[in-house]
């Protein structure tokens, strides 16, 4: 996987994605400015590759990123200003880690991202497409894209890229057994990529038939390696496709997004394939306001801190889908600032889930992400302090060089500069409703429409 309190009373259970709004900083601070980084080389353009190879050019193995140290709280606290020079910093170091598309390839078009998971000793197809799709699109809605050829360029490649990966053996719904098998997350992020381009009249010219045929491979394969039993999605379950298994709740999560943007596009996807992934994860709640990791809770509560990973796009994505509360939503933003040090502890670390509260270094930016995310679905005046806190937690990790890696693998950093991108700018928000669809969100994220069907303030 890739990419994913206990306070003593807590009150509430504590996207494509649009272009990006600097969020303003709470007035009355005093805002200590973040010096600029070293210069990082950017490559020259070039034009969108002939589908490739898919082999990693690269295996990994040998490159291991040094971790960088949080600031104390009070060190840093980003201004606006700080907030767009990051994120143009952030498009500079996309373009210069973008790499070969495979073996032998000159034109650089994938930003892979790097996990323990390996399959033939190589980082999975749908980690590579996956992390492409979420570099390309910190890439499109950072402001000044339209008027930028080198990040269209390279929106190209990675477009042609993605689009390319439907040939894939690995990426084949036909072929797939269910068991550890990760390509859903590039069926989830290729689909959200794609659709952005698609709803922001981006695709890059001569490439709308292969965009088409690409969305129509990736929606089937959601489709088709659903549960069938309990309605969600995991990229670890039993083989055998027709097993009774236990959805994961971030990944059903975040495949129901990219199901509500690209039905919001106009792409014909089921009712029945998001009401039964809505119902599972309604039931992924335990009794104190947690999310667990995967099927429905047990008697034992998993733990808050172990917990705030996931329960921000649960939280979200429920809201989005009409069953959820603002309160929840709230919730899972303070339980995330509550308890973000116990997800700190375990940024760039080796290994998994570790005690005491299982928590991943790969939920590190994810979390980041979808806690920016609820921020955009709470009412306008709660925003800017909320989006100065996640800032400000986001600047205390900050590489030397300007960029985010949230994992001991130095080629995730695309995957995590990305993520710290979009979670500065502000994510879009797909409110869905399956009798009467919203359109595309085209508003900017600091102006975001209410859901179609308002959510409640309690439950």
């Amino acid at each position: 996987m890739w990419y994913a309190l206990s306070m003593t009373t807590l009150a509430g259970r504590c996207a494509c994605l649009a272009s990006l709004a600097i969020a303003a900083v709470a007035g009355g601070q005093s805002p200590t400015p973040t010096p600029p980084p070293a210069p990082i080389a950017t490559p020259a353009p070039a034009p969108a590759p002939a589908p490739a190879a898919f082999a990693d050019p690269a295996p990994p193995g040998g490159q291991v990123a040094k971790r960088v140290e949080a600031l104390p709280l009070g060190a840093v606290n980003p201004t606006a200003a700080d907030l767009q020079a990051a994120m143009a910093r952030g498009c500079d170091i996309l373009l210069a880690l973008q790499e070969a598309a495979g073996p032998g390839q000159e034109l650089r078009a994938q930003w892979p991202y790097e996990g323990v998971y390996r399959v033939n000793r190589q980082i999975p197809v749908a980690y590579r497409i996956g992390g492409t799709a979420i570099a390309a699109l910190a890439l499109v809605d950072t402001p000044g894209y339209a008027d930028n050829p080198e990040r269209q360029a390279a929106v190209a490649r990675a477009t042609a890229f993605i689009c390319a990966g439907i040939a894939e053996p690995l990426m084949s719904v036909d072929d797939y057994d269910a068991g550890y098998d990760v390509r859903g997350w590039g069926y989830t992020y290729g689909v959200l990529f794609l659709t952005r381009l698609k709803t922001g009249k981006m695709i890059p010219a001569g490439q709308e038939d292969a965009l088409e045929k690409a969305m129509a491979f990736y929606l089937d394969g959601i489709e088709r390696t659903q549960i069938p039993q309990t309605g969600g999605w995991n990229y670890a379950r039993p083989a055998g496709r027709d097993k009774p298994a236990a959805p994961s709740s971030f990944m059903t999560a975040a495949t129901l997004q990219a199901l509500f943007a690209a039905k919001a596009a106009g792409y014909d996807v089921s009712a029945g394939t998001i009401t039964k992934a809505l119902d599972f994860l309604e039931r992924t709640r335990d009794p104190v306001g947690t999310v667990v990791y995967s099927g429905t809770p047990s008697r034992r509560s998993e733990g808050t801190p172990g917990a705030v990973g996931r329960m921000c796009i649960v939280e979200a994505t429920l809201v989005m889908g009409g069953r959820g509360s603002l309160r929840d939503v709230r919730g899972a933003v303070d339980a995330f600032i509550a308890h973000w040090e116990w997800l700190d502890q375990r940024r760039q670390k080796g290994g998994t889930h570790e005690g005491p509260y299982a928590v991943a270094p790969y939920y590190f930016m994810f979390a980041h992400h979808y806690a920016a995310q609820c921020v955009q679905l709470l009412p306008r005046s709660e925003r800017n302090e909320y989006n100065r806190r996640l800032n400000q937690h986001l600047f205390r990790v900050r590489g030397p060089d300007g960029g985010w890696n949230d994992r001991v693998f130095t080629r995730s950093a695309g995957y995590g500069t990305a993520m710290a991108m979009m979670a500065m700018g502000g994510p879009e928000v797909y409110p869905y409703n399956a009798e009467q669809p919203p359109g595309a969100n085209a508003a900017p994220a600091a102006n975001v429409p209410a859901p179609a069907t308002a959510p409640a303030e309690g439950r």
